[in-house]
């Protein structure tokens, strides 16, 4: 498969491009700075250069043509304000879908936060609570799209190396999950298509990877 991935040179995007190449997929990473094409392209991903907030549709669609999925795993990053994040986090996720839209490309993963699609606790960290709203704008607006989406919300993000074991659920208890595990299972996702529709939460378990995304697919079966 032809799988575009928005937010190319991110730690989790890069990931995810070294799995989909050893299954033999084509991943194609949109990057916003020249200078990380090298980075992307030692993954073994196409890379391409477009910046998601100046971008028009049009420009993003023909990205898009050919692609058989898209991932939108960009963000604007920690010390971003509250105008970036909604920019990009929801902004540009927005017209990753209008352009998968256009392009006839139904299959769409997000790639969201646990504590999305609630009210961020009192205490909360501004920059963080921010973060949480732009993200559950986004979902809600993909949910409500005629795209074969679906939503996956990891915990804390760690660069421990992947240990293959998740918690994969409509809702899990908060815990953290390594960028690498978080790569195997949107891999996995793509790889089936029975989990359009799923808002699911993730974080380090005791379930290999393949078996949790197949828990979820037959619970919905």
């Amino acid at each position: 498969m032809r799988i575009v991935v928005a937010g190319g040179h991110g730690q989790i995007a890069r990931r995810l491009h070294r799995a989909l190449v050893a299954i033999g997929d084509e991943p194609v990473g949109i990057v916003r700075n020249p200078a990380h094409v090298p980075d992307v392209r030692s993954d073994g991903a196409e890379a391409v250069v477009l910046d998601l907030e100046t971008a028009t549709v049009h420009e993003v669609v023909d990205v898009l043509v050919g692609a058989d999925a898209v991932v939108f795993a960009a963000g604007a990053g920690p010390g971003s304000g509250p105008e970036r994040k909604d920019s990009v986090d929801r902004g540009a996720a927005a017209l990753l879908a209008d352009a998968a839209t256009l392009a006839h490309v139904r299959r769409y993963v997000l790639v969201s936060a646990l504590g999305a699609g609630d009210v961020p606790p009192a205490g909360t960290d501004t920059g963080f609570a921010a973060y949480l709203h732009a993200k559950t704008a986004s979902e809600v607006d993909v949910a409500g799209r005629d795209l074969d989406w679906t939503i996956v919300r990891p915990g804390a993000l760690t660069n421990a190396d992947g240990s293959g074991h998740v918690l994969l659920d409509d809702e899990v208890p908060r815990g953290s999950v390594s960028r690498d595990d978080v790569a195997a299972v949107l891999a996995a996702l793509l790889h089936e298509p029975r989990t359009a529709g799923l808002v699911l939460e993730l974080t380090s378990g005791s379930i290999p990877v393949d078996a949790a995304v197949a828990a979820v697919t037959e619970r919905e079966d």
